[in-house]
């Protein structure tokens, strides 16, 4: 009787080869599902965010009869030490942080604060430069007063990946809406001494007529005044944070060359028509030009009330690029977010919405109402947004008509 051969145990080379070419497909069916559902649970999570925000905007409503003020605080201090006050430019949000769940961060703020970034105490006084910080801070670029540089979680996109470092002022990925208007939007006719303007022009009264969003800086803003409707009318949007790589949307231009009476779609001359997310690499930095600086860009500033940081305009559509008159200065600044195809958008109701790029945006060439608009010059004051469905959103007092259900 013959012996019979072992049995044979374990794959084949080939087997083997045919369960590794199996599993590489299935992995790469199944990973850019997986990615979408991660970006998926990342922008609910922003959403999420958002909601929390709307709360605590009612929430304030509630508490003060009035929504937080955009650029307020203390008034430019007689020294000239920006140690000692905050120029009166501090965001919304640092007035709601008590309603989101930062109370700790609130009662440094609120209180005088006594220790260096590094945890050193300043045992000074006034006029030493160690004095301790006062109540409400000092202007919000000081980098080396910690709770600006305290990254509050609630104020952060989950989808955008940019960090602070711990030596500079912490980041937002949300903005008050200005509306469709921005004329002399970064002081509203009032000075950082709380001074109200006379001029006819720029001063008080004479800007109110461009104040057509829900935030106007240096002002308070009440439910009653919202005409429109909460439900109809954008109180706050995304803003993407600056990484610092060009990104239209994230990087402001600077244009001081004819006070901003150009219309919304001038600058598209200058975004790369091969790669319309980035600045053409022709542009370069100045005035007119890009402003690359460190912390100039859009979101990198969550205390900082002025438009570049703090607030965005309904007038070129989301994910659009930013243009303001300088650093600091009046402009407008478009919604922004990493989400695909569009930004998450804070109804003044409290309501979340995702708004995509495509939204109807109306006429591009229509200069922003004020008074160097050429066209109609002051007389563009209570005309409904040129901006169509996006404008109208972003107008609290305009009477358009809004037919589309936003909610579904």
């Amino acid at each position: 009787m013959k012996n019979r051969s072992p049995q044979r145990s374990g794959f084949t080379l080939v087997e083997l080869l045919v369960v590794i070419a199996i599993i590489g497909i299935l992995v790469g069916l199944l990973l850019p599902a997986v990615q979408a559902a991660r970006e998926a649970a990342r922008r609910m999570s922003c959403s999420n965010n958002f909601k929390q925000i709307g709360l605590a905007l009612h929430n304030y409503h509630s508490a003060y009869k009035n929504l937080p003020m955009n650029a307020t605080g203390t008034y430019d201090h007689p020294r000239n030490n920006d140690n000692f006050d905050n120029r009166f430019c501090l965001s919304w949000m640092v007035g709601v942080l008590p309603f989101i769940e930062q109370q700790g961060l609130w009662d440094q703020i609120s209180n005088p604060f006594n220790k260096n970034r590094d945890g050193s105490i300043r045992p000074g006084v006034i006029p030493a430069n160690d004095a301790p910080y006062p109540a409400m801070g000092p202007v919000p670029w000081n980098e080396n007063y910690q709770p600006w540089l305290t990254q509050v979680p609630g104020f952060r996109c989950p989808s955008d990946p940019t960090q602070s470092t711990p030596a500079r002022v912490a980041f937002t990925n949300y903005s008050a809406c200005q509306g469709d208007a921005y004329f002399e939007g970064h002081h509203a006719g009032i000075n950082w001494n709380g001074v109200p303007g006379t001029d006819g022009t720029w001063g008080d009264e004479a800007q109110a007529r461009w104040a057509r969003g829900v935030f106007r800086n240096h002002h308070f803003t009440k439910f009653r005044d919202i005409l429109d409707g909460l439900s109809n009318t954008i109180a706050a949007g995304e803003n993407m944070v600056d990484a610092r790589e060009r990104l239209v949307a994230s990087v402001p231009y600077q244009d001081n060359t004819s006070n901003m009476a150009l219309p919304p779609n001038h600058w598209e001359q200058f975004v790369d028509p091969d790669r319309p997310q980035y600045w053409d690499d022709s542009v370069i930095n100045g005035r007119p030009g890009l402003d690359e600086s460190a912390n100039h860009g859009r979101g990198r500033r969550w205390p900082d009330a002025r438009p570049q940081f703090s607030m965005f305009n309904t007038i070129r559509p989301p994910n659009s690029y930013s243009v303001y008159r300088g650093h600091g200065d009046f402009g407008y600044g478009s919604a922004s977010s990493l989400h695909q195809g569009g930004a998450h958008i804070l109804m003044a109701d409290g309501a979340v919405v995702f708004i995509t790029d495509s939204i109807e945006s109306g006429d591009q060439n229509q200069v922003p109402y004020s008074n160097n608009d050429p066209n109609f010059g002051t007389r563009g004051a209570g005309k409904q947004s040129p901006y169509g469905l996006w404008g109208a959103l972003g107008t609290k007092a305009s009477k358009e008509t809004i037919q589309e259900s936003l909610n579904q």
